[in-house]
């Protein structure tokens, strides 16, 4: 066994001593925003028949989905969704604010201009996230025109091209589906205190 001289064992140990400092150092992802407004639960998002040109008799378009607890906070404007594994593991945090949204998961840290893009580049669809803060306590968003359900639809309201399913408001469930292809469920169950 080779011993090194003194001024290298010392210069060994300050590089590890460095190295291990700079991993401690990674930054953190945001924090999450408003934990005054928060909303939590299980959601459910089914994207059916993808891409329906390619679809054939033999061989049917492919279903995406995903499924996963959920806490949303804060606004339209500013606010955070983390997405929960059923260990309880944050699988991916979403932190926006008007200058853009941060994401946070297993493939990394990303930003996107707005919701909209980081839906789609995640789904292959956007979903209206910004929605959801109104959607979850059964009203309609105040950022675009509404129209009430009539029959034969369940109770609730359309908007923006999603059809929003109240009837099972009581139980702590909101299902919303989008009106034009490809079909998009969102099925959501609140946590209720």
């Amino acid at each position: 066994m080779t011993v090194l001289p003194l001024a290298r064992q010392r210069s060994a140990w300050v590089l590890c001593l460095s190295l291990a400092l700079l991993a401690c150092a990674t930054p953190a992802p945001p924090e999450p925003a408003d934990n005054a407004n928060l909303l939590t639960g299980r959601l459910a998002v089914v994207i059916a028949g993808m891409e329906p040109n390619a679809a054939t008799a033999d061989q049917p378009a492919a279903t995406q989905s995903l499924s996963a607890a959920f806490e949303l906070r804060g606004s339209a404007q500013a606010g955070s969704l983390d997405l929960i594994s059923p260990l309880g593991s944050i699988m991916a945090r979403a932190v926006w604010s008007p200058t853009g949204v941060h994401l946070q998961s297993s493939r990394g840290s990303q930003r996107y201009a707005d919701i909209a893009s980081l839906t789609r580049d995640m789904l292959g669809e956007s979903l209206p996230v910004e929605t959801l803060f109104d959607w979850l306590r059964g009203r309609p968003w105040a950022g675009a025109p509404s129209t009430q359900n009539a029959a034969p639809f369940p109770e609730g309201f359309s908007q923006m091209g999603w059809r929003v399913d109240l009837s099972g408001f009581a139980q702590a469930v909101i299902v919303a589906e989008r009106e034009r292809a490809p079909k998009v469920l969102l099925r959501a169950r609140l946590d209720r205190p």
